[in-house]
């Protein structure tokens, strides 16, 4: 490893811009899309700020720890989806739900009555063609301006990257799934 010095002056100059609403994408092969949307919102929630999370592949009944600590500390998370596409019996009932689902989460973002709202795994629907991109593009572009958006997912459609404000790519390096070790309760749960 090679060691640096510390950097004495500040690297960027200050933006003097307008504080907005913000698009953020993280999307990638890697780990951590999700945790880092969730992390926003715990920042936005310990704020102060209201915040509505929309999980559009899991189910209802999720009972993972986010959910468990978010139930705790009162941001409402909903499970949109029926799980992995592999696991379901009826990928037509799966599309549904994310239509559904979309329905529900357009309405969060265009009421304006949440300052964050995490749309999880939503490029899963986009790209399988469950969703309708233009009207999810639509949504984005035409929420009301204080209104921050995060979606999550691997292959974020690019139309959705050019609209975005932040996009962060998580990019897999090495997975411990890849050297057998299977999800485990805490770190993928």
């Amino acid at each position: 490893m090679q060691t640096e010095t510390p950097p004495t002056n500040k690297p960027y100059e200050k933006p003097d811009g307008e504080r907005r609403g913000l698009i953020i994408v993280n999307t990638g092969d890697g780990k951590g899309k999700s945790t880092a949307a969730f992390g926003l919102a715990l920042r936005a929630h310990g704020r102060g700020k209201a915040v509505k999370i929309f999980q559009f592949m899991k189910v209802p009944s999720a009972r993972f720890g986010e959910h468990r600590m978010f139930e705790q500390i009162g941001i409402p998370i909903v499970g949109l989806g029926d799980g992995f596409s592999w696991k379901s019996q009826d990928l037509e009932h799966s599309a549904q739900l994310a239509r559904d689902g979309w329905q529900k989460a357009k309405a969060a973002i265009l009421s304006g009555d949440y300052f964050l709202v995490v749309l999880d795994e939503i490029t899963y629907p986009l790209i399988y063609g469950w969703l309708a991109l233009d009207e999810v593009l639509e949504t984005l572009a035409t929420r009301p301006s204080q209104v921050h958006v995060v979606l999550t997912g691997r292959r974020c459609p690019i139309e959705v990257i050019a609209l975005a404000d932040t996009v962060t790519e998580m990019q897999l390096v090495k997975h411990a799934f890849q050297a057998g070790i299977p999800a485990q309760r805490g770190i993928e749960d």
